[in-house]
């Protein structure tokens, strides 16, 4: 059994990474301060499974590869270390230190929402990943209660493209990793609820 992370303590990067490669749960870093990860629901479950298995076999024979939940992230600045439910790296990977278990070098990023993270999600975290990842240039967002897939794309500007997919039938294309992935191969098995308008 791991120690408990120390409440009201801030951590250093290097500080977090030997509680973190000890800890029998996984904790994001913000600013110095730990965060443990929740458990995954059943939709959440099967979304991140979909999303492996559509992304992983397109990606065979290519430069570019995808990294599991279990590979974490860095910021350039060392100020966020996060879990993305799936992230794509091209060409060589490269790491934090020597243990080659946080990557700093993503291309593509995918969070699959979660009622308590959402808006962490599409904001703050966001935000982190956009400033402080140069190779960063895909970021999936995708619903688990309804069919809702939000893409961030950044142009040759360096702007960040908005686009959303909301019925089964639509396809993600991501341009730049010359990939399209199917809704309806993504959501595989997921009970969806109906989008009904507010009164």
């Amino acid at each position: 059994m791991s120690a408990l992370p120390k409440l009201d303590y801030i951590y250093t990067p290097d500080e977090y990474l030997e509680f973190e490669r000890q800890s029998d749960q996984r904790h994001e870093f913000w600013d110095g301060y730990l965060f443990q990860m929740a458990g995954e629901s059943l939709s959440h479950s099967r979304i991140c499974v979909n999303l492996t298995i559509e992304v992983g076999s397109k990606l065979r024979g290519k430069t570019c590869e995808a990294l599991s939940p279990n590979m974490k992230v860095r910021t350039s600045t060392a100020s966020l270390f996060s879990y993305p439910d799936l992230t794509i790296v091209c060409g060589e990977p490269l790491f934090h230190d020597r243990k080659k278990d946080v990557i700093v070098n993503p291309r593509a990023i995918f969070e699959v929402l979660s009622p308590s993270t959402e808006k962490y999600d599409r904001g703050k975290k966001f935000q982190r990943y956009r400033l402080g990842n140069e190779t960063l240039t895909d970021y999936v967002l995708i619903a688990q209660e309804t069919c809702l897939v939000e893409h961030y794309q950044k142009d040759a500007n360096g702007n960040w493209i908005f686009e959303n997919y909301t019925e089964l039938i639509d396809v993600l294309p991501l341009e730049k990793l010359e990939l399209e992935l199917a809704l309806e191969n993504l959501y595989n098995r997921v009970e969806l609820q109906p989008v009904t308008e507010e009164e």
